[in-house]
């Protein structure tokens, strides 16, 4: 082993030690822990689909169909755990329901020893599933640790974990590659990582509810999945994103195979969209307008990218687009968290709810756009078409929520006075 690889090894188990006889309190490096699991998980899961074509050629699979089917079962384990996700948590409670999908997505390590299709097809699924619980347990984690005025910020940098690891992948994989000494070795690294993370996760000291001044626990109002479900806000929320959510998996799915081939300046220039959107959410408290009109810009550059017969405008309609789609992220996914009497069981829900159903949506969504491209003989066109009118929901939806502005002012000026 080199002496870098060691030293650094080194330093991985001593730090482990040392939390071994103390409790992790630091709010921010609590949202390290979390901000790095779900970037080692992004380089994991696209790390093991940009393998995808060397580890079919080593099992001697060379099914289009089998591999579709892998995509495939990623879909459902994000569907299903996403659904599953508040369960999880009530069961087991926030801190070991992440650390369980901490476990889950280690399970990648099997990915690069799986010895047949059925195991590899297990381990991705596993993987995917430990992702889908690790995004909605973001919520109630940050409404735990952070005020009120701090969680627009913390939400947007955790929407940004996984293109940040995205990123990492698409621009350096041959890289990391080249250092490691192959694609096997790398994937057992990421997932190395993520088991020690989640191990170290462990030493997060979680308090019980505060007692007020007369030795009174607040008990949190019942919120169970049957009222999500009969909530018109997390339908109305699920709705915006799903059409956004299509796009993002068609772009990365389809577009190629389309011959558009710039998805990577998307992904690049989201993670500068999530920076300034971060710092916008952070100074204006409307959350509808930065929605609505990031919404009518996408439709507008969806547009551009999929029919534009120019190469440099479909590289600008790119740019503009990886800008937008997460310039509002900050602000769609900060909105729960300012409604009137969120608790961290009701927001558990309602990212739940809100991560399966835009799943699920898009899921039926990515099946219509294949079976058009089929019924037209392999033209893209209608598809493309459908794909930018259903991307629309984005803009639709920011005229049914509500605008949070004055809530979280009442909010943030209520928690500045008990302090």
């Amino acid at each position: 082993m080199p002496a870098t690889e060691l030293t650094f090894f080194i330093i991985i188990i001593m730090t482990f030690l040392e939390l071994v006889y103390m409790k992790i309190q630091n709010k921010y490096l609590v949202e390290g822990l979390v901000f790095l699991s779900y970037v080692l998980f992004a380089m994991a899961w696209v790390g093991g689909a940009a393998s995808m074509n060397q580890i079919m050629l080593s099992m001697e699979v060379d099914s289009l169909a089998s591999a579709s089917f892998i995509s495939g079962s990623v879909t459902i384990a994000k569907i299903v755990g996403t659904f599953l996700a508040a369960w999880v948590s009530i069961k087991f409670g926030i801190k070991y329901a992440f650390f369980i999908a901490g476990l889950l997505i280690a399970i990648g390590l099997l990915t690069p020893f799986a010895p047949n299709y059925e195991l590899l097809l297990i381990s991705r699924f596993l993987m995917g599933l430990g992702g889908a619980l690790m995004i909605v347990y973001f919520n109630p984690i940050v409404m735990h640790w952070f005020a009120p005025h701090e969680r627009a910020t913390i939400n947007g940098f955790n929407a940004v974990a996984f293109n940040v690891g995205t990123a990492v992948i698409l621009w350096s994989m041959t890289d990391i590659n080249a250092i490691s000494g192959s694609w096997q070795i790398s994937l057992i690294l990421f997932s190395l990582a993520s088991l020690v993370l989640a191990f170290i996760w462990l030493f997060v000291k979680f308090d019980a509810p505060a007692a007020n001044k007369d030795n009174v626990v607040a008990v949190e109002e019942h919120y169970s999945y049957s009222d999500g479900i009969k909530d018109k806000f997390n339908w109305v929320y699920a709705f915006t994103y799903s059409g956004l959510l299509a796009f993002y998996i068609c772009l990365f799915t389809f577009f190629p195979k389309a011959g558009i081939s710039q998805s990577k300046w998307v992904i690049g220039f989201g993670i500068i969209g999530t920076l300034a959107g971060i710092l916008y959410s952070k100074k204006i408290p409307q959350r509808i307008p930065v929605i609505r009109w990031s919404g009518l810009i996408m439709i507008v550059t969806i547009y551009g990218l999929s029919f534009s017969q120019s190469a440099t405008l479909q590289t600008l309609s790119a740019i503009v687009l990886g800008f937008f789609i997460f310039f509002p992220i900050t602000a769609l996914v900060s909105i729960p968290h300012e409604l009137p009497k969120m608790t961290g069981q009701r927001i558990t829900i309602v990212f739940s709810l809100f991560y399966s159903i835009s799943y699920l949506c898009s899921t039926v969504i990515l099946w219509l756009f294949g079976k058009m491209v089929d019924m037209n003989g392999g033209d893209y066109s209608y598809s493309l078409m459908l794909i930018t009118l259903l991307s629309s929901t984005f803009f639709i939806g920011s005229f049914f929520l509500p605008e949070t502005a004055k809530a979280k002012e009442q909010l943030c000026a209520a928690t500045y006075q008990k302090t």
